[in-house]
């Protein structure tokens, strides 16, 4: 496999898992690294098919060309409409407080939609900035890595829209653990930690020295 573009990389030959989704996306995976493919080519791109080889080229004309040199199985499944992912009650509770409440993330916010659909899921919240900027928030009881991974791929997307771009990212939970911060940061994402009981109304019993 070989990525021609701004930069390039070579995979030596191995046996490996090609991935092509409705959204035209390819991806190669190795059996480790979780869900992190080796390399990928985000949509929109082209996939041309050949004896031996394939050419998948995006709208930059950057190139992922991937040489087969014996094919295991091929298969297709018709995966249908994503339902999203269900939040649990705490969740689903903290997103619906965070729209009622949207200067809690930044000052001058004010929330244009809950749920505002794309073409890969709902994004949590989109609101516009004191400035009058798009800002896409995601939100999580415990913000982890998959997170920031999901945010991000709703950023493509949304910055593709001429009537929203550019969009901003907010990474709202309760708790951001700092591989997620990390990652957030580097990304442009900013990330929100969020006091579930005070945007509730209740008063910590705790005593404090100040």
């Amino acid at each position: 496999m070989d990525y021609v573009g701004r930069l390039s990389a070579h995979l030596p030959p191995a046996t490996r898992l090609l991935m092509v989704k409705a959204d035209g996306s390819v991806s190669i995976h190795a059996d480790d690294r979780a869900y992190k493919p080796l390399n990928w080519m985000s949509p929109p791109c082209r996939l041309e098919e050949a004896p031996g080889v394939w050419r998948v080229v995006n709208k930059a004309g950057e190139e992922l060309r991937i040489t087969l040199e014996e094919i295991f199985q091929d298969t297709s499944y018709e995966l249908g409409v994503d339902p999203g992912l269900q939040k649990d009650g705490v969740e689903a509770h903290l997103q619906e407080l965070l729209a009622a409440n949207p200067t809690t993330l930044g000052d001058g916010y004010t929330l244009v939609r809950r749920e505002y659909m794309t073409a890969i899921g709902p994004v949590d919240l989109l609101c516009r900035d004191a400035a009058g900027a798009a800002v896409a928030i995601e939100v999580k009881r415990r913000g982890e890595i998959d997170g920031v991974e999901q945010l991000t791929r709703y950023l493509e997307l949304l910055n593709r829209d001429p009537l929203l771009t550019p969009v901003a990212g907010v990474f709202a939970a309760q708790e951001i653990k700092p591989q997620a911060r990390v990652l957030a940061e580097d990304r442009g994402i900013r990330c929100v930690v969020v006091d579930y009981d005070k945007l509730r109304g209740i008063e910590r019993d705790e005593l404090t020295l100040f």
